[in-house]
């Protein structure tokens, strides 16, 4: 089961994205579904294969993003976070070699389509959790372990 946590930012972001998709995307694609049935012969109709094809995706979509709403938990600022990293915070981890790796905590309905972002349940936010400035974060990946040290964090942007 997908862990339900989400931030503001990216509960809203759904939200725009259910809308958009039910009031703008399916309406438009109706109305070339129903034009392009009204030509004739469907079996060799492009328009009207590819059309029902998008309908058939985005109604599945939304269906999704309503079902997923209900349970998702928007996770805001705490003051109790205050000098520690947690979920929502935006993070900077150096390594020995001063290379930096930049990354965003969020839930894992947020990661998709966004640079920079991470899913809570990630390695490196998992690591990350809990610690604080110039601790050692341990990551430990298919491709073995690596050391970091968190250089900063803040939950604003």
């Amino acid at each position: 089961m997908k862990n339900p946590l989400v931030t503001r930012e990216g509960y809203e972001s759904l939200k725009e994205e259910l809308d958009h998709l039910w009031r703008v995307e399916r309406r438009e694609v109706t109305a070339k579904v129903t034009w392009a049935a009204g030509l004739g012969d469907r079996s060799e109709n492009a328009d009207y294969q590819y059309n029902k094809k998008r309908l058939r995706e985005i109604d599945r979509r939304v269906r999704y993003l309503r079902k997923r709403l209900d349970e998702l938990k928007v996770v805001d600022y705490h003051p109790d976070q205050a000098g520690k990293i947690y979920f929502g915070a935006h993070v900077v981890l150096v390594d020995d070699d001063g290379r930096e790796m930049k990354f965003r905590i969020v839930g894992v309905d947020e990661i998709y389509g966004k640079q920079g972002y991470v899913s809570i349940n990630s390695p490196a936010a998992r690591a990350c959790l809990g610690k604080e400035i110039d601790d050692e974060v341990e990551i430990v990946t298919p491709d073995g372990r690596k050391l970091w040290y968190v250089e900063s964090f803040s939950y604003n942007r």
